[in-house]
């Protein structure tokens, strides 16, 4: 493709949206329409709307057209992830009408592909593309208004009435008014924040958010108020079913600005846009932006403009990857604070991954380990996943985890009340695939550190992860004051009755305590302790992160581990972010980091690791996952990523082998070794 070249696009969807978008192509400067993907290639009116465009029968046709270059997207909301991960690995360049996704983490895990494919990818709020946008920047930024305060944007309408069978009505189809134009004036209010702070956008500190949601599941009228760090406030509105005045209002302290309807800039067939300026002492003047070009001309143009020169994103002020997350975020927490997910997020719903696939390994990219008492080997990391509070968004993670050949999952009865191990029980049901994973539990966490708390709590987390059993069981803290013998009787009799097959231990247990515990379990003939789950890092924890918490990551607890050969699972294995440009020794804002990590010997060991990074072409976060890995006793770094990025980068640990001679140079510094990567 060359620059006097046009952008073949093909349209996915052929709705009203695309016909819009289809009369944008028509009247660009770089862009020519070839194809449609339809459902219904024989739907009356098609060869008209889109007149000179090859008709597919199906989308994943067009997706094997190979005269289209780029495709727009414009299925219903819950089809985008779907198809423009599908249309990024078919090597096509995607344009995603807006939202990109359900979620920031549908839109994530689509920038993830594209990032892996090289394809441009943006998301099409046309209006941001348009001259209005640039000129309303300039007079914020120039001060028209003086220094910004509050933003008030709506958008809103009202259809005829309730139509159940309506998208916008569907929650099947993720209607209502967030998600179909909610998007528009939460943008717009990020865009003038940071217009008022000299930046291309702004995210909100906080977001409170309500909505009405009507018989159908989805919000009718909704509304929010965003507070950024620089003092400005923002409050949105949109609805499905209240005509609202749909003005933009940015009210400074010299004055304020609106803006009619600032979604249709200047007309979608071109014309004159207004943004008036209403001042303090009275007087007022109106900005006329005249122009000729068509409203989504303008975006097929701007991708035009990135495909041609070889980027990936829009240049502003379109919408980039990360303007693009953060507003999906701002989404996300308005829909969580009104209680709205959608039916077809659900796990019924969910049965096929994002990419609307069955689930299934698809490589063996995570490598497996036997471990004694378990029927299965399990993966070298195990993935825990605290961090996530929907089905929809963990489900992403545990998926793409389960496709490289992760099989070793880390739950806990005290995480986020029960969140996690609910989400796991409806995913490893709902995918089908309790056979082939490996469970870890944790009970008895303090202040209920007692031994009759692990039947108890046990009984809530099985019922929560929808299994009879799991396969490897942690107390979650110690309880020194409790004689060990009586935790060992109270796991062994869980073994006993099947509900854990496979080996128990202590997390956060010192090596005395795992020792009489052994003991006690061989005098009475009870199953030995096997396992441990301690801090191990290669930066030692100088001070507990948390109460009661315990590391084994100095040099006597290395050969204790060693010569017992007992299993470690290790969490906090990279150190909490100490081997990233977070840590340094002249950054101390992260107090968490300055207090349980910043030594003179974890510095020379970070020092190292940065070496040895440098070699092997890597990161050093790489290089102190490889060294918990490469341990000389079965050892399992637990991780927690909460990006589909976060999980492949976590992974490129597995590329480093690591000797002893390495472990031991990174460790106490002897002479550099001879290393590889494989």
């Amino acid at each position: 493709m060359t620059s006097l070249q046009k952008i073949r696009w093909g349209i996915i969807g052929p709705g009203n949206i695309a016909k819009a978008f289809a009369a944008g192509i028509a009247h660009s400067q770089t862009g020519q329409l070839v194809s449609i993907g339809a459902r219904n290639p024989a739907k009356p009116g098609l060869a008209e709307a889109f007149a000179g465009a090859r008709i597919h029968d199906g989308y994943a046709a067009l997706l094997s057209d190979d005269t289209v270059d780029a495709v727009y997207i414009s299925t219903p909301h819950p089809s985008h992830a779907e198809w423009a991960i599908k249309a990024l690995e078919a090597g096509k360049h995607v344009l995603v009408e807006k939202p990109m996704g359900l979620t920031a983490f549908e839109a994530d895990a689509i920038m993830h592909v594209a990032r892996r494919t090289g394809k441009f990818l943006g998301e099409a709020y046309m209006y941001r593309l348009h001259p209005q946008m640039r000129r309303l920047v300039e007079l914020v930024a120039g001060g028209a208004i003086g220094d910004v305060r509050m933003i008030k944007a709506s958008f809103g309408f009202a259809m005829p009435s309730v139509l159940p069978e309506h998208r916008l009505y569907s929650s099947d189809l993720a209607g209502g008014g967030i998600m179909d134009v909610g998007g528009y004036p939460v943008s717009m209010a990020r865009l003038i924040a940071g217009a008022a702070a000299g930046k291309p956008f702004l995210d909100p500190q906080s977001i409170a958010g309500n909505a009405h949601l009507g018989q159908t599941g989805v919000d009718e009228w909704a509304s929010a108020i965003l507070h950024f760090d620089n003092g400005i406030l923002a409050e949105v509105s949109c609805s499905v079913s209240v005509a609202q005045d749909n003005v933009l209002r940015i009210f400074g302290t010299e004055g304020r600005i609106e803006v009619d309807d600032f979604w249709f800039a200047s007309g979608k067939e071109g014309g004159i846009g207004e943004i008036r300026i209403l001042r303090r002492d009275g007087s007022s003047e109106t900005v006329a932006v005249e122009e000729r070009g068509w409203l989504y001309a303008f975006e097929v143009d701007a991708a035009g403009a990135a495909i041609f020169e070889g980027r990936q994103e829009f240049s502003w002020p379109g919408m980039s990857w990360a303007d693009s997350l953060g507003n999906l975020r701002v989404m996300d927490k308005w829909r969580a604070a009104a209680g709205l997910e959608f039916s077809v997020e659900k796990p019924e719903k969910r049965t096929t991954t994002l990419s609307g696939q069955k689930l299934e390994v698809r490589s063996e990219r995570i490598g497996k380990r036997t471990l004694p008492g378990l029927e299965r080997p399990a993966s070298v990391v195990a993935l825990g996943f605290e961090d996530f509070r929907t089905f929809s968004s963990a489900s992403i993670l545990l998926d793409a985890f389960f496709e490289q050949g992760g099989n070793l999952f880390d739950t806990a009865f005290h995480y986020a009340q029960g969140i996690p191990e609910t989400l796991f029980g409806q995913w490893q049901r709902n995918r089908g695939v309790r056979e082939d994973i490996v469970l870890i539990g944790k009970g008895a966490h303090t202040p209920f550190c007692i031994p009759e708390a692990i039947g108890k709590q046990l009984t809530v987390s099985l019922e929560r992860l929808q299994t009879d059993h799991v396969d490897v069981y942690f107390m979650h803290r110690d309880n020194p004051a409790v004689p060990v013998g009586e935790f060992v009787d109270a796991m062994d009799a869980e073994v006993r009755a099947g509900r854990i097959r496979g080996p128990f231990g202590g997390s956060n247990w010192t090596r005395g305590r795992m020792e009489e515990a052994i003991a006690y379990a061989q005098r009475n003939g009870r199953q030995l302790p096997g396992v441990l789950s301690n801090n191990f890092s290669l930066a030692e924890m100088l001070v507990p992160l948390w109460e009661g918490c315990v590391a084994s990551s100095d040099a006597a607890s290395r050969a204790w581990l060693t010569a017992r050969q007992m299993p470690n699972f290790a969490w906090s294995s990279q150190g909490r972010g100490f081997f990233t440009d977070r840590a340094g020794r002249d950054k101390r804002d992260n107090q968490e980091l300055v207090r349980a990590w910043y030594s003179k010997g974890n510095f020379e060991r970070r020092d190292r690791a940065i070496e040895l990074a440098r070699r092997l072409g890597k990161r050093p976060i790489h290089v102190a996952l490889a060294y918990v890995l490469a341990q000389p006793f079965p050892s399992f770094p637990l991780i927690g990523p909460r990006t589909l990025g976060e999980l492949d980068d976590s992974l490129e640990a597995l590329d480093i082998a690591l000797s002893p001679d390495d472990l031991d140079w990174l460790a106490f510094g002897a002479a550099a070794p001879e290393h590889k990567a494989g």
